[in-house]
């Protein structure tokens, strides 16, 4: 008799990581059932809303949904970046307190896995960074009890990706032919990996993880090759046929506890059998043409 499937509770299914998650796990034919905001917006995902199980955090009580849906994994995507000056208790609502909640109430119930979309970032850097990492802390304490994967992402880009994201944000000033982009003097290396890598990592993780005991299992997750931010942005105007665009390197300090070089590692994942597969730049021509078709929309 084959195995029961696990059942795979997720948070973010809107946004730009969690939407393209979910789509890889109904083809994948994954038992997936969703928690979202009454204010949610569901354009991302809007063809699939019809056969989607939906279940809002503001009319359902968590003990008692717990109880009736005997939820095995909880995937936890949904993600304040702070990036729209959001005062700090937002930030830790979306990234501490609610999967925080979710993790002590699911283990309540019988949870067996949790799997937490984190972020490279040195802690310093942000408030986004700082609450993440104080959640993965409260992850590993409940370790003893539930397995706990923390799945921590290097910069992901992709098509679709929200304009405030900087990839997104580049591609499209660059695209209309800006005079002039202010920037760092950008000597820090970054890792930049395709939306598409990333969501065959959290597929590779959950397969993973459904074989482990309790413990914590953290996994970095980026290329393992860095690029300058100089040496980025001259690629991706020369990408966009841009020729009019300045690239003001030095117009802005970097910024406090900056760091100059990202590093992953990446045994873990690797041995767990995932390898990314995207090249830079066929990743960033795709998300070039994204972002043109919607400019001309």
């Amino acid at each position: 008799m084959a195995a029961k499937p696990f059942k795979i509770l997720m948070t973010g299914a809107t946004g730009f990581l969690g939407s393209n998650l979910l789509r890889k796990f109904l083809a994948e034919k994954r038992d997936v059932c969703l928690l979202v905001r009454s204010a949610s917006n569901y354009s991302r995902i809007k063809d699939l809303v019809p056969k989607l199980k939906l279940f809002s955090i503001d009319e359902i009580s968590l003990e008692r949904f717990f109880k009736a849906e005997k939820i095995d994994v909880i995937l936890h995507c949904a993600t304040n970046y702070g990036r729209k000056m959001e005062p700090p208790v937002s930030v830790l609502q979306a990234n501490l307190l609610l999967p925080l909640r979710l993790l002590q109430i699911g283990a309540e119930h019988g949870l067996n896995c949790f799997i937490n979309s984190d972020t490279i970032l040195d802690k310093r850097v942000s408030h986004y960074s700082l609450s993440k990492s104080q959640f993965r802390e409260w992850l590993n304490l409940y370790s003893d009890r539930v397995v706990c994967g923390n799945v921590a992402l290097e910069h992901f880009y992709g098509p679709g990706d929200d304009n405030s994201k900087f990839v997104t944000l580049m591609i499209q000033s660059l695209l209309r032919g800006v005079p002039s982009i202010g920037l760092t003097p950008g000597e820090q290396k970054r890792d930049f990996i395709h939306i598409s890598d990333v969501v065959n990592a959290f597929s590779t993780v959950v397969e993973w993880l459904k074989r482990k005991k309790a413990g914590f299992y953290n996994f970095e997750i980026g290329t393992g090759s860095t690029i300058s931010i100089r040496d980025f942005m001259c690629l991706l105007k020369e990408l966009t046929g841009n020729t009019v665009t300045k690239l003001d390197f030095g117009a802005f300090p970097y910024r406090e506890n900056e760091v100059m070089e990202s590093n992953v590692d990446l045994s873990l994942i690797r041995a767990a059998g995932w390898r990314p597969k995207m090249p830079l730049a066929r990743g960033l021509r795709g998300a070039i043409l994204s972002e043109k078709e919607r400019i001309l929309k």
